[in-house]
């Protein structure tokens, strides 16, 4: 039976109970989409794996996270506590396990406030109208772009107002999320529909509907007319096509299971949680596969505006719509940064607060403001190493969604493995719930292949060079953490 949460019981050195389920749906919702789905179409989508082939992932990369999500909603009534798959984890395999389950989920969730903030400057560009208006200060080469400090500047402001708001009151920064994740929507439909009823929106333009190679597309300086010689073909081509972004769909949905992580701050029952969690995921795969297909459908030459690096989610929401359609995709996008940003930095900061209380991480991320109830400390550390998203530019995107879907990946193994652990303990749970986890625990291993291990004839699924450095310096970083706290984890009787 699960437990309601007792509004504002506040304890001191407790988190404040002050979210209610809108609040909670638009966090998830609002980390599920940030700027990819507006970005993504064309620097990934498209070209990987074309209009069918990103639908068809991204539909069954939800179809896996909701199988996922049974096993959320049966673990948050037994463990209600900040942490989410982290306290999960600490109870059903020790501390060890527990620890690397946490930091590579703080890797999940805080890569995701530094890769938002790195789309302000092309967002600022792209509505300008004056790509490189920002273009401007000291400026240094880092993976063949330039950063300039015209660029960091109003991503920095971001970044550090949206921490100050998750600092002064989870309240308010609920408030603000909903706003901008209802905004997000009503966007998104508006040009979903405009695409659904202009003459302009075409099925003949969605070839190849399964992408196509576009390094050697580019190298021969190929057209659109020409573009079906490099198209994805044959079942090796087009399974390699779904394979590349279904391979993301972690990253691509993480957020949903950043409800557990504010557990501790619901002024609502347990039960609704399943049901929060399931329309989060269904409306982040409508947005993925509408910006995407409406992109293709309005632009008759794609392929060619794709090779040269436009945003085509804007330009197909200008052809449409005019300059209408160009504010639509502009407040769309704004929101989808900004409530990914506020979203993420909730669910860090309770991760490392949680970790830090029970003496996994050290004690000042443990720390609770006692004006604000939010953990202040591990705030402002999220805040430190979000910065450096602006300083490492916009290839960076790339690298940090691989740290994110390893991320999430493995958080959603150990909690799948961790339902499977608690129904037998318990000697509760139904059949479905067993088979549900057991499939979880299947993709998620998956996932984690996909990611890390270089497949013949799926060379561009795995990750880059840079990831699997990004990859090892995280790795050292939470060895120092772990090693620092190692008459912790030596004491058995904690």
């Amino acid at each position: 039976m699960s437990k309601k949460p007792v509004k504002n019981q506040t304890p001191d050195g407790a988190l404040k109970r002050q979210l209610s389920p809108m609040h909670v749906w638009a966090i998830a919702f609002g980390c599920v989409i940030g700027w990819g789905s507006f970005i993504n179409p064309g620097k990934k989508f498209l070209a990987t794996s074309g209009v069918a082939g990103t639908a068809i992932a991204m539909i069954l990369g939800a179809i896996v996270m909701i199988i996922i999500a049974f096993s959320y909603a049966y673990m948050v009534p037994k463990y209600p506590k900040a942490g989410g798959e982290f306290t999960f984890t600490k109870n059903c395999f020790g501390k060890t396990l527990a620890f690397i389950c946490g930091w590579f989920l703080v890797a999940a969730y805080l890569t995701n406030v530094p890769m938002n903030s790195t789309a302000i400057a092309l967002i600022i560009d792209g509505l300008t109208g004056h790509k490189g208006i920002l273009n401007f200060g000291f400026h240094y080469t880092l993976a063949g772009t330039d950063i300039y400090f015209g660029q960091m500047l109003p991503a920095m402001f971001i970044l550090i107002l949206f921490g100050w708001l998750n600092i002064i009151g989870v309240k308010k920064a609920g408030f603000v999320q909903t706003v901008l994740a209802s905004l997000l929507v009503l966007c998104v439909f508006v040009l979903f529909v405009a695409a659904l009823f202009s003459a302009k929106a075409k099925g003949v333009n969605l070839a190849p509907i399964w992408g196509f190679d576009k390094k050697a597309a580019m190298d021969a300086n190929a057209v659109t007319s020409e573009i079906g010689e490099y198209a994805h073909k044959g079942t090796s081509g087009i399974l390699a096509a779904i394979l590349a972004t279904f391979a993301i769909a972690p990253w691509a949905y993480v957020g949903f299971d950043a409800i557990p992580q504010a557990a501790e701050e619901f002024n609502f029952s347990f039960k609704k949680v399943s049901f929060i969690m399931m329309i989060a995921i269904v409306f982040g795969c409508f947005v993925y596969v509408s910006n995407n297909t409406v992109a293709a459908a309005a632009l008759e030459n794609w392929p060619e505006r794709v090779m040269a690096g436009e945003w085509v989610v804007l330009v197909a929401a200008e052809e449409l719509l005019g300059t209408f359609g160009k504010v639509l995709v502009g407040v769309g996008v704004s929101c989808a940064v900004l409530s990914g940003i506020m979203g993420f930095y909730l669910a860090s900061s309770r991760l490392m607060y949680s970790m830090a209380r029970d003496g996994y991480l050290p004690k000042i991320f443990g720390k609770v403001d006692r004006k604000y109830g939010t953990p202040r400390n591990a705030m402002i550390f999220c805040i430190l190493v979000s910065l450096s998203g602006p300083i490492l530019g916009r290839e960076a995107l790339g690298w940090f969604v691989d740290m994110c879907a390893i991320g999430a990946s493995i958080g959603y193994f150990f909690t799948a493995a961790a339902t499977l652990i608690t129904t037998k303990r318990d000697g509760d749970g139904s059949t479905f719930l067993k088979v549900m986890a057991a499939v979880g625990v299947a993709f998620s291993v998956i996932f984690i292949i996909l990611q890390l291990v270089p497949i013949p004839g799926l060379e561009f699924v795995h990750f880059g060079t840079e990831s699997y450095i990004m990859l090892v310096v995280w790795i050292a970083i939470g060895a120092a953490f772990y090693f620092r706290q190692r008459k912790f984890f030596s004491d058995k009787d904690k």
